[in-house]
């Protein structure tokens, strides 16, 4: 399997940008389709955005569509996800995942990162 380590969280004011980042090692990055998910206290955890194993094909969440991006680094190794106009509601704990195919589903996805919280102060 591929370990996977989160970065770039933090506080930051309704409006603002962060950029997280999520480093693989192990097995080739390149295998994997790679997603966003995150979970807020007291929730479940949640899609928020995937990408493709070329990164070529993409798909997120409504409630980011239009302000977060994600893409990815294979020579690096890195994935990333840009987010833009953020709000209180995107507060959460940021988590990164590796799956064998392109999804959506949770389930489907069988590494994770630890996590980085990203709070949006109002």
């Amino acid at each position: 399997q591929v370990q996977l380590v989160e970065s770039g969280g933090g506080l930051v004011q309704a409006g603002g940008s962060l950029r997280l980042s999520c480093v693989a090692s192990g097995r080739t990055f390149s295998l994997y389709s790679m997603g966003w998910f995150r979970q807020a206290p007291g929730k479940e955890r949640v899609f928020v955005a995937t990408i493709s194993r070329s990164g070529y094909s993409t798909n997120y969440a409504d409630s980011v569509k239009g302000r977060f991006t994600i893409s990815r680094d294979n020579a690096k190794n890195t994935l990333y996800l840009q987010m833009d106009s953020l709000n209180a509601e995107d507060t959460a704990v940021y988590f990164c995942a590796a799956a064998p195919l392109f999804t959506t589903a949770l389930r489907d996805f069988h590494s994770w990162g630890q996590g980085t919280q990203v709070t949006v102060s109002s």
